[in-house]
């Protein structure tokens, strides 16, 4: 059997994700870019960068707590930038990298969907709801 260099070890790994096994590393992504905050802050960068404070506008329901995790969690995972302006006060714009562009397409879409077909879901859930009830 050949020994095989760390360069070839991980591009065999790269190549045997599977995100149905519970081990696989892309669970955690996952995990991160379904949760409904990265998809909001995500859809909402997508027009192009922002501030901080105009996110948290534009977003609403979003606490000021759960705004700086969810952005500090798309940096480190690449997905966004961090710029800083030296001002009083400072100014902190937010941009999507290529890698979130990417993402943006895809959670736009999903957002897009399900403001388009709410109404529908709405109607199903009744329909459900009612006919469970009256089977009990």
């Amino acid at each position: 059997m050949a020994t095989m260099t760390a360069a070839e070890r991980r591009a065999r790994a790269r190549e045997e994700y599977d995100a149905f096994l519970k081990g696989c590393p892309t669970n955690q992504l996952l995990d991160r870019i379904s949760d409904k905050w990265v998809s909001l802050v995500v859809s909402a960068l997508a027009a192009g960068p922002m501030r901080y404070s105009d996110l948290g506008r534009r977003i609403a329901g979003v606490s000021a707590k759960m705004l700086t995790q969810t952005l500090r969690s798309l940096e480190r995972d690449g997905i966004v930038t961090r710029t800083v302006t030296p001002s009083v006060p400072v100014r902190v714009d937010y941009e999507l990298t290529p890698l979130g562009a990417s993402l943006s397409a895809l959670l736009v879409a999903v957002k897009d969907w399900a403001e388009l077909h709410i109404s529908e879901v709405d109607e199903a859930r009744e329909h459900y709801d009612a006919s469970a009830s009256s089977a009990s």
